[in-house]
């Protein structure tokens, strides 16, 4: 078995089996896209089956439906799969809004959505990496799971634990030949954003450049990639920099603008879709 520079067994992509959950649209949609192009065996995975069904159609990937809270659906897509190669824990949702307006139901979602969807996925397919001896992890997280934003707190909140479940993961499974990495985008030009304001000095990216990233991540398996990759030590720069100097740096690049967002009622429109699949 090949080992690369950085100590885990090679996988060669043109071999690969992948899950990429959120697949439907967006950023996994995207990541899909260039692992098919790269001869990867992919997996669509998206609550919304018509997404998933439409996204596999256009690149001859397999599409199934799964709720990333619900362990039962993580195991039967496995067990349909037979080997997961390669997992990218990709779907979430990021409800925008004074923290003490935000109805528990939505709360709730967040953190099942954003960090137990992780939590299922790994538990679901590590054991069968780890018996291979070989497999990578992984995890988008976000920007916003190393700075706090105000009108995203419980957002912020499981972004941090995914970045914390990322590499607290990574240092269990290193020995045993299978790596996880957390990507963290800034702004990205989705669903998620729709209504905010973006630009004005925070920068943002596209899908594909977020699904690069996360392509790149089988080469390198660097533990943490920031997108865009400049971004990486800013948040270690602003957590030793004094409160007064980082709420001045908030000020000039409209921190708050997620308590304001640009169009109301676009956004309006996307904080319902995410109350529909609240419990």
């Amino acid at each position: 078995m090949r080992i690369l520079g950085h100590g885990y067994p090679a996988i060669d992509v043109r071999d690969a089996r992948v899950l990429i959950t959120g697949a439907g649209r967006g950023i996994g949609r995207s990541t899909a896209q260039i692992f098919a192009d790269a001869g990867a065996e992919v997996a669509i995975a998206d609550v919304d089956t018509a997404a998933a069904e439409a996204a596999a159609a256009a690149i001859g990937a397999r599409a199934f439906e799964l709720d990333v809270r619900v362990r039962d659906q993580w195991d039967k897509a496995v067990a349909e799969l037979g080997r997961v190669d390669i997992l990218v824990n990709n779907a979430g949702v990021m409800p925008a809004g004074a923290f003490l307006d935000e109805p528990d139901a939505v709360g709730r979602a967040t953190i099942d959505i954003n960090v137990w969807g992780l939590i299922h996925g790994m538990r679901a397919v590590a054991p069968g990496m780890i018996a291979r001896g070989r497999g990578h992890i992984v995890n988008v997280a976000s920007l916003a799971g190393k700075l706090p934003i105000p009108g995203l707190a419980v957002y912020n909140a499981s972004k941090f634990a995914a970045v914390g479940l990322s590499a607290a993961t990574r240092l269990e499974f290193a020995e045993q030949g299978v790596s996880v990495s957390c990507v963290l985008p800034s702004a990205v030009r989705t669903r998620l954003s729709s209504g905010l304001t973006l630009g004005r000095g925070m920068p943002t990216v596209d899908p594909e450049d977020v699904a690069a990233a996360i392509v790149q991540t089988l080469q390198t398996r660097k533990a943490e990639v920031a997108v865009p990759n400049y971004l990486g030590p800013l948040d270690i720069a602003l957590a030793a920099a004094p409160e007064r100097a980082v709420q001045l740096v908030r000020k000039l690049f409209d921190g708050n603008r997620a308590l304001n967002p640009a169009d109301a009622g676009v956004r309006a429109k996307y904080e319902e879709q995410v109350r529909e699949i609240t419990d």
